[in-house]
């Protein structure tokens, strides 16, 4: 079988990942020189008796004379000795550059008055243009991006510390209330915000579904809150500790055709359905997010697949904790994404359910 490309190849079915020969997808990373698997294995050459990364440079090896091991001390313990170009045992480029960046974002965090690009730039002593693309290139999201989720941050503690919003606006780095109310992305007003909430209102409706219990949340822009799990109470309690004080009205008529709609969705997976969101998250979550609707039921990423589509190749991790924080289960199909060799991993409703989605989406894409 053939590895998966970089673009965002399909997986049919579980366990067809599971069944992929890691060699062969080791070989592919080596043949694309693939900077994004460096760390995750070594391949070593028997003429030369030297272990590279997938990403050396070096004049490319034949197959057959090439074998793979999962670290440095195991190609070691083989016989075989570093490469002197690629530097096998040392950080790599990419670990640099995700340090760089890091210790960036650290100086940001601790900065009283957000940076624009241009003292960014100043400060990592590099021009602007690269800063830009090494920033996008590491973590998925532009300098701008990264320092407005900072300032939404901290507009929202100082909201929830009871202060005024003018001063919490200010403290956070927005200049004026009109760039405010523009460019905060609270879901609702400021003020109720720091209120907890308590002009907005929140209906829901819980009801049986083929995984359980489901309960769905909708407020004035749209379903907010899609929630898995085994006790309706438990559910509930959940959904206020998302919005500790805003009204929340259960049994209203509108939510439950949102209800009835997301437990046709379970049934029937491929049938599709569009219904208002009303989605809150950072940047990249939002990028994250996005990326999962647009993988078709009975298919699947890897977490690494899904930080490619999104040209960060680096940001696996992130990408990871998207999918955990993701308050819209099915909506947002984070039962879609599972690691490179095809394990389920974690899914905040439980991996039985996930395993559970999976199946029935396969099940139904073989019988279409």
């Amino acid at each position: 079988m053939k590895a998966a490309s970089n673009s965002g190849a399909t997986s049919p079915v579980v366990s067809d990942h599971a069944a992929a020969d890691p060699d062969e997808l080791r070989w592919q990373a080596v043949i694309a020189r693939s900077a994004a698997a460096d760390g995750e294995f070594i391949y070593a050459v028997l003429s030369t008796g030297v272990y590279c990364r997938p990403s050396c440079p070096s004049r490319q090896a034949r197959r057959d004379n090439m074998r793979f091991f999962d670290n440095t001390a195991a190609a070691e313990q083989a016989g075989f000795r570093p490469c002197k170009r690629c530097r096998p045992t040392g950080a790599s480029p990419q670990e640099h550059q995700q340090q760089r960046i890091a210790e960036l974002c650290q100086w940001i965090q601790r900065t009283e008055h957000l940076p624009n690009l241009q003292q960014l730039a100043e400060h990592a002593q590099l021009s602007p243009h690269y800063l830009h693309r090494l920033f996008k290139q590491t973590l998925g999201i532009t300098p701008k991006a990264y320092t407005s989720a900072l300032r939404q941050q901290r507009l929202q503690a100082g909201l929830s510390q009871a202060v005024s919003v003018t001063e919490a606006a200010y403290a956070a780095g927005f200049d004026s209330s009109s760039t405010l109310y523009n460019q905060a992305a609270l879901g609702m007003a400021p003020a109720s915000y720091r209120d907890g909430g308590r002009a907005q209102q929140i209906t829901y409706a819980i009801a049986p579904c083929p995984l359980g219990q489901v309960l769905v949340a909708m407020s004035s822009k749209g379903i907010c809150a899609v929630l898995l799990g085994d006790d309706p109470q438990q559910l509930a309690a959940d959904l206020h500790q998302r919005f500790p004080a805003a009204a929340r009205l259960q049994q209203d008529a509108a939510v439950h055709d949102s209800l009835s709609a997301v437990i046709q969705l379970i049934e029937q997976p491929h049938a599709g359905i569009k219904l208002p969101l009303d989605i809150r998250g950072t940047a990249f979550q939002q990028r994250v997010w996005q990326a999962l609707q647009r993988i078709p039921p009975g298919e699947t990423r890897s977490y690494r697949e899904v930080a490619i589509s999104l040209n960060a190749p680096n940001a696996v991790r992130a990408v990871a904790g998207a999918c955990a924080a993701n308050p819209l289960a099915l909506l947002i199909p984070c039962h879609r994404v599972i690691r490179s060799d095809g394990a389920l991993s974690g899914y905040r409703w439980g991996l039985e359910r996930k395993q559970q989605l999976l199946t029935r989406e396969a099940r139904e894409s073989a019988d279409a």
